[in-house]
């Protein structure tokens, strides 16, 4: 199980990790989902572009909050329970990065960025890595 775990870390961008390596120690102060919603860190480009310019802060902080894709932090009791609605069971699993639409859930600020709240029927697929897309605001 270990070896699985170390293995998924390394497809994981090192950049992404700024809020949540921050929160997984104190995950007391994240809030928790209940019943069939998910808790989802919007991917945070990189700070600096290929050719060496350091994007500010702004840019950012508006790019995270257009962002169509983020890992899923923690998820709610009853997220994909419903057997009728998901007959092949979960579309996504804790750990995985997942594409939602622009403006989807509730948006909650917290120190350093912002996480949101999405329904389990919002997420519209799973990824392998945020940086094989094009992150545009």
């Amino acid at each position: 199980m270990k070896e699985q775990s170390s293995t998924s870390n390394q497809n994981l961008p090192k950049n992404k990790l700024a809020l949540e390596e921050k929160y997984k120690r104190q995950d007391a102060n994240l809030p928790k989902p209940t019943g069939w919603r998910l808790l989802v860190l919007p991917y945070r480009m990189k700070d600096k572009t290929k050719g060496g310019l350091v994007l500010a802060e702004s840019t950012l902080e508006r790019q995270q909050v257009a962002s169509q894709c983020g890992l899923v932090l923690a998820m709610g009791p009853q997220c994909y329970q419903d057997k009728e609605r998901y007959p092949q069971g979960p579309w996504c699993k804790k750990g995985d990065w997942v594409m939602f639409a622009r403006y989807a859930g509730s948006r909650i600020k917290i120190e350093g960025g912002e996480i949101r709240l999405l329904n389990d029927d919002e997420i519209l697929a799973t990824i392998k890595s945020p940086e094989d897309l094009l992150h545009e605001y």
